[in-house]
């Protein structure tokens, strides 16, 4: 199964293939996550893995109880959802 790659801080390398929009929603789905993010009027849906998720949103600026929902972050899609 191909994931898409998510960062919640702007990536170092390879700069050019990473888009960036804003998280309107986390839901799981067959024991993965699928992230829905805004890029700036189109919706995307992203596959990642729970862990993948747990990590991405804990580096993000947001209070550990907090909703990550609006918070910008770096992606790429690989995923055929």
């Amino acid at each position: 199964m191909n994931h898409d790659r998510i960062h919640a801080r702007e990536p170092t390398h390879d700069h050019d293939r990473w888009a960036t929009g804003r998280i309107t929603a986390l839901d799981e789905r067959d024991g993965h996550c699928v992230v829905t993010v805004d890029d700036g009027g189109t919706t995307v849906d992203l596959l990642v893995t729970l862990a993948v998720r747990d990590l991405c949103v804990s580096r993000l600026d947001v209070p550990a109880d907090a909703s990550p929902v609006g918070e910008r972050v770096w992606y790429r899609k690989k995923s055929d959802l």
